[in-house]
């Protein structure tokens, strides 16, 4: 959805709860987002959200994410919002040998293995 409000973080955490085991339960860490904290949120049953402290960017990965296209792309211009989706998909899309993936290390460069190992 290519807007931020209650109405689609709602949405979305139903298609995450849809995705969920039957005999699981998924724990959201998220900012603190208006929309994330809303009263008005709709939050199912086999998820819970913890909530990152305030004020703190350095916690959050997706901070490095716009900090990464800020410097790249997004300094001192004006662009359409699909733009910005579509240099966002990109971003995403970049090989974790650049520097983007180096903010984000993978399981493996933590030291956890996936379920499967």
């Amino acid at each position: 959805m290519p807007w931020c409000d209650t109405y689609a973080m709602t949405q979305h955490l139903a298609e995450i709860s849809r995705h969920v085991a039957d005999d699981a339960h998924s724990i959201l860490i998220m900012d603190q987002a208006a929309w994330h904290m809303s009263n008005n949120l709709v939050i199912l049953g086999n998820i819970s959200i913890l909530p990152l402290p305030p004020k703190s960017p350095e916690l959050n990965p997706v901070e490095n994410l716009w900090h990464f296209m800020h410097e790249n792309w997004l300094s001192n211009r004006v662009f359409k919002s699909m733009t910005i989706s579509s240099l966002t998909a990109v971003t995403l899309g970049e090989s974790p040998k650049t520097s983007l993936g180096a903010s984000c290390p993978s399981d493996e460069e933590n030291g956890q293995m996936g379920s499967d190992q």
